[in-house]
């Protein structure tokens, strides 16, 4: 079965200016990180997911899925406002050739347990064999799932979760209660890699990683090497690194500025984001020359 192992960004959709879908810049963002990291996981929270329609996340994921070319394995975020689109992503990304996909739970309404299992029934039908990772984000789904779902998940065909919980006592019962040989269990975030090695994560989604995959890759193998000491200063390297993200307002919004300003490849965000200032790209640039970073 497939499981998510190393470095895994949420690859950011690029736009262009007026807001269109920019493939050139998504093919050339693809092929920087194509030799840098373990995985991709497309159109999730960093990928503007909410902000699409199915068409265009459709063609996010067959040019992702196309420019890797089989080099590293690509995981589809499919979650939606409802089941039937959330099947019908699924499909096609499993058609595309991803590797597995992932669905936040359903957004704006509040759930139920058994309308929540509902949503990832309809999800689980589509994908047929393609692994199906619940993506337990409480912030944007708008509630939490408890320990008793995910389990309750895992016993209709839920294959994995991707953690954005934040909670590292949360992490810790996913790894001790849920994780074996059919279930993985993947850290949504770069902010807390060391303390999710040591209980045995094996994979994290470091948004940080669109722009720097090479210190994630460093903090990634220094825990598997078991080398604490120098993955606890990496961690705390790369959590500095977040701090400078909050000066563009939101993560988000900082990952399309730093690609610019480490000549990765000029994108916008879409509205009703609005891109980062002038000052603001001035101030992160400071920031990340006095860290040594760019």
């Amino acid at each position: 079965m497939f499981k998510m192992k190393g470095v895994i960004p949420p690859l950011i959709t690029p736009f262009t200016e007026d807001g269109q879908l920019d493939l050139e810049a998504l093919k050339k963002l693809v092929e920087f990180l194509g030799t840098r990291v373990d995985g991709l996981f497309v159109t999730g929270s960093y990928g503007s997911c909410a902000l699409m329609t199915e068409e265009e996340r459709k063609l996010v994921y067959k040019t992702t899925i196309d420019a890797i070319s089989g080099k590293i394995p690509v995981v589809a975020h499919v979650g939606t406002g409802d089941g039937k689109s959330a099947a019908r992503l699924t499909e096609y990304a499993v058609k595309s050739g991803a590797a597995a996909v992932s669905a936040v739970g359903p957004f704006y309404y509040k759930y139920n347990d058994d309308s929540i299992c509902r949503y990832y029934d309809d999800i689980l039908k589509a994908a047929k064999d393609c692994p199906v990772y619940v993506y337990n984000n409480p912030q944007f789904q708008g509630y939490p799932m408890s320990l008793s779902l995910v389990k309750r998940l895992k016993s209709i065909g839920v294959r994995g979760i991707k953690d954005a919980t934040f909670d590292i006592i949360m992490h810790a019962n996913y790894m001790r209660l849920l994780k074996d040989d059919n279930f993985d269990v993947a850290l949504g975030t770069e902010a807390m890699w060391l303390s999710a090695s040591v209980l045995g994560c094996n994979a994290f989604i470091p948004g940080i990683g669109n722009v720097f995959p090479e210190i994630c890759r460093k903090m990634y193998e220094q825990a598997v090497m078991k080398d604490y000491e120098a993955c606890r200063s990496t961690q705390f390297e790369v959590n500095e690194l977040r701090d400078i993200m909050y000066l563009a307002r939101s993560t988000q919004l900082a990952v399309y500025a730093m690609l610019e300003i480490r000549g990765i490849v000029k994108c916008y965000p879409r509205s009703p984001f609005i891109p980062a200032t002038g000052d603001e790209k001035k101030a992160i640039r400071n920031r990340l020359v006095s860290l040594g970073a760019i």
